[in-house]
């Protein structure tokens, strides 16, 4: 007899939370081998393939391409050779390979954690019938997986300690809508007990009388009446858009930052460039030049190189600077990392970026290309705009803006000139340290950048 064994979504890495199914890649009844892609899934940060860790024969799949499912949620079911045993389901999740993504293994949310049971044909959703004193009863709560597609509703319903197996789902095929979760969190609220299935169609009016007793009839409020649809597009805040908003709303709430910013004669930087560019050799990006700029100051200023341990209440500084830069795609501002960028020279950071530039416009940056950063510098100036004041890349303390170089009028040697010049703003948490540290930071930057000859002295 064969053993079904279910593959859940692994955790695809730091920070992500959902993936969205864009292609299958099997179909139910094919074979497939241990560590052969199943599915191709986009998330917050990077678009990939996921393995499987089971060989044997794919008996269900869980979800539509286009489907966005939360991490631990079940992804196909195989059937394998080996007879089914309460403890090999146990250890299901140990057994294959285990090579579902290379650095990021196979662990499950925990608050999805639970024992690994055969796919059944169709979920299977609760009747819960209640009881003579109203309450539900949780003793036919139905295994297998629970007819929920968005995360908004399982977390809603996790939040508040809701059981999504008890409730009936008035959706197509017995799906879980909010209105089935919200209109259960209410009535759980006004009587006193665990949250009972409801439908929707009993959410559009006030319960009837009959439903109630004592003083649990005027204690349960009437359910809103819908509202209209408003005018207008609506954009589902989700994948990589969700992603960005979540990050820098988080920034928001957590990080008191100040900006401060300085114009430089960036004339002698693009005239150090051109000449490194003219003796040969791969070509210098002004981002490269930049990069050495910042972890040159950054080794001066190291309370901008870190991160604030919020509960326990330390400033984490770091030895090892890696870089982030702002990079725009198609599918959105993404931000990839430079790893030991302080070990790198002029010529190493312009070769990491170009990599990086480039497999984020195609699309196949992998989660540890976007993870980990220390510091971020940020040329929004390749968008033709002077100055900004940019938020902070959460959880880091710093983040370094760079305008546009142009050509302005400017005081030269005691003689009004035109000159090439470039606006730099400086974002930092005011928790790592004061003004006085990141104006150093900031007029340390902007010498280099007047004087890259400064730099000699790094070296």
């Amino acid at each position: 007899m064969a053993q079904v064994l279910e593959f859940k979504l692994p955790d695809l890495g730091e920070g992500l939370t959902e993936a969205e199914i864009v292609r299958w890649l099997v179909q139910v009844g094919d074979v497939v081998a241990v560590d052969q892609p199943v599915v191709e899934v986009e998330t917050a940060k990077a678009m990939v393939e996921v393995p499987c860790p089971y060989g044997g024969v794919v008996t269900a799949r869980f979800g539509e391409e286009g489907t966005e499912l939360p991490v631990g949620a079940p992804l196909i079911t195989v059937a394998v050779g080996a007879p089914a045993t309460d403890a090999a389901q146990d250890g299901a999740q140990t057994q294959g390979s285990g090579n579902v993504l290379v650095g990021y293994g196979t662990s499950e949310a925990p608050a999805r954690r639970r024992r690994v049971r055969p796919a059944r044909p169709a979920p299977a959703v609760s009747q819960a019938p209640a009881t003579a004193n109203g309450q539900a009863s949780t003793t036919d709560v139905a295994d297998g997986p629970v007819p929920v597609i968005s995360p908004l509703v399982r977390r809603l319903a996790r939040e508040n300690g809701l059981d999504l197996r008890e409730l009936t789902g008035s959706g197509p095929d017995g799906l879980i809508l909010r209105a089935d979760v919200e209109y259960a969190l209410r009535a759980a609220a006004a009587q006193g007990r665990a949250p009972a299935p409801a439908r929707p169609q009993e959410a559009m009016a006030p319960a009837p009388a009959a439903a109630l007793t004592g003083p649990q009839e005027a204690a349960l409020p009437p359910a809103p009446a819908l509202a209209p649809a408003s005018a207008g597009t609506r954009i589902p805040l989700k994948g990589i858009r969700g992603a960005v908003a979540d990050k820098l709303s988080r920034s928001r709430r957590e990080i008191p930052d100040a900006t401060c910013w300085v114009d430089a004669d960036a004339t002698e930087l693009m005239r150090a460039r051109a000449a490194m560019n003219a003796a040969g050799g791969p070509k210098i990006s002004v981002l490269a030049l930049l990069a050495r700029i910042c972890t040159a100051a950054l080794a001066r200023f190291p309370e901008l190189n870190s991160t604030v341990d919020q509960e326990a209440r330390e400033v984490v500084r770091f030895d090892h600077v890696h870089l982030g830069f702002a990079a725009q795609t198609e599918r959105g501002l993404v931000v990839p990392v430079v790893r030991d960028a302080h070990a790198r020279d002029t010529e190493g950071l312009c070769a990491e970026f170009a990599r990086l530039t480039e497999a984020a416009r195609a699309g196949t940056l992998t989660p540890s290309d976007l993870t980990g950063g220390t510091f971020t510098l940020n040329n929004y100036g390749v968008f033709g705009v002077d100055g900004s004041t940019p938020i902070i890349n959460h959880p880091e303390a710093a983040m370094l803006g760079v305008g546009r170089i142009v050509p302005k009028p400017w005081v030269h040697e005691g003689e009004l000139a035109v000159r090439q010049v470039v606006q730099l703003s400086l974002t930092f948490d005011h928790r790592v340290c004061d003004g006085g540290t990141a104006g150093g930071f900031l007029r340390d930057v902007a010498d280099c950048v007047e004087q890259p000859a400064v730099l000699l002295r790094t070296l």
